[in-house]
């Protein structure tokens, strides 16, 4: 009779995990990082490792990462006051300028960095380097995606890299944009037809009338949800975004919390999950 030791369960686990490897080897993942995530060191640290063993089984990960709160802290340390609308901030020019530097200074720093020290390799790049991301403005220095430059995004990836991009977007005339970094992940995803569009939040997924939650809608029940109440607020144009991609070619959109331990594996690579997954 086989007989196990105390750590077979772990051992377990992975041969759990062997037909996702398998099945998602040379997949593009485009990962929307924001909120409360950004706040803890040791839940953004536990991201970073979950995205650097993705890259070693093979998968292609693409981090959008936000820094709305930091931009509201350092906006305040200036005596700035700042508004949203829509749930996008309010931008002008002197907003702007301190935007810029917290998002592709600061954060986008910060996310090269901690995927760096635990082995993988990064590269840190602005929404508005190279034109990757051209937007319109909607008013102000607020912008929304117009287009996205996928066939130089795939050169990045292809040539072994863990690209990161800040969501600041560029006018055609060469005007630095603010652009919703949800918004921003959702088109990336949508011009590489990725795998998966994965949203960390600091909810657990979509809940339904008894709070519970949902492992997995469609999308017309989905709509359903928002028009009867139950999906409100924050958590719905999330959830228009996650729409919007799986309308439009990606695979999946899987909205994790990432204030759980290693909530990426174990949505990815288990098959019970622990968030919600949208799909068609």
């Amino acid at each position: 009779m086989l007989r196990k030791e105390k750590f077979s369960d772990k051992a377990e686990i992975l041969t759990e995990a062997i037909p996702y490897f398998l099945r998602f080897r040379d997949k593009i993942f485009v990962f929307k990082i924001g909120g409360k995530i950004l706040d803890y060191e040791e839940a953004f640290e536990t991201v970073a490792e979950d995205i650097v063993v993705l890259s070693l089984v093979g998968i292609k990960p693409i981090i959008v990462h936000g820094g709305g709160k930091e931009i509201t802290r350092f906006l305040e340390l200036l005596g700035i006051k700042s508004e949203f609308k829509d749930g996008i901030r309010e931008t002008d020019d002197r907003i702007m300028e301190a935007v810029e530097m917290v998002l592709d200074g600061k954060m986008n720093g910060r996310f090269v960095s901690a995927i760096c020290k635990k082995g993988g390799k990064a590269i840190g790049i602005s929404g508005r380097d190279n034109f990757f991301f051209v937007s319109e403005r909607v008013r102000g220095r607020v912008g929304t995606i117009k287009s996205v430059k996928a066939d130089d995004i795939l050169k990045i990836v292809q040539m072994g890299f863990i690209p990161v991009f800040s969501p600041i977007t560029v006018s055609r005339e060469g005007l630095s944009m603010n652009t919703n970094a949800d918004e921003v992940a959702c088109e990336l995803a949508i011009s590489l037809s990725a795998e998966k569009l994965i949203i960390l939040t600091d909810e657990d997924g979509i809940l339904d009338k008894d709070n519970k939650l949902i492992k997995s809608i469609s999308d017309s029940e989905a709509e359903r949800l928002i028009s009867e109440g139950v999906i409100t607020g924050g958590m719905i144009p999330k959830v228009r975004l996650a729409l919007k991609a799986v309308k439009n070619d990606v695979k999946k959109v899987h909205i994790i919390s990432g204030l759980i331990e290693h909530s990426i594996l174990l949505e990815i690579f288990t098959d019970e999950g622990i968030g919600t997954e949208i799909v068609r």
